[in-house]
């Protein structure tokens, strides 16, 4: 009888020890997505940032003697060659967004909606329009700012 006592205590031991994990699994779960989701928020307004400095440079350093832009689509980034984007285009760079975030709105020049593009003149690096775009996550929003000199920033 002693020894059934003993392995009583041990297996209530065992089960408070799993009911305690439980618990702290179900208070910490949520606080990770939240961590990742910021995460990849900041991620993908650095892509967009960077693809918009990119497009810019290229325009300004006449690479290929040309004008280079970026299309925005709700999944996708796409850095493109030209005054407009050509889905098809072999010298398209795509930057995929990582879900959960999206882009939900591209505001240029008065113009609104979930797509827009906008390309950089050659030599002086000035965006053909200026504007928004708001990267959006379920719980979470940045706009990024494009300025009519070309200087991007987020707020």
């Amino acid at each position: 009888m002693k020894n059934f006592y003993k392995k009583g205590i041990t297996l209530l031991e065992v089960l408070m020890a799993v009911a305690i994990l439980g618990i702290i699994v179900s208070v910490a779960l949520p606080q990770f997505s939240k961590i990742k989701e910021n995460q990849v928020l900041q991620n993908t307004t650095q892509e967009i940032l960077s693809a918009l400095r990119q497009a810019q440079s290229q325009s300004l350093a006449s690479v290929s003697l040309g004008e280079f832009g970026v299309h925005f689509q709700k999944d996708q980034i796409v850095i493109f060659k030209g005054q407009s984007f050509s889905a098809g285009a072999m010298d398209n760079n795509v930057i995929d967004i990582v879900s959960p975030a999206n882009i939900s709105n591209v505001t240029f020049s008065g113009l609104s909606s979930e797509t827009g593009d906008i390309y950089f003149s050659r030599l002086s690096g000035v965006p053909n329009k200026n504007g928004t775009i708001t990267v959006s996550t379920p719980s979470n929003s940045k706009t990024i700012t494009l300025s009519a000199t070309g200087t991007a920033s987020v707020n």
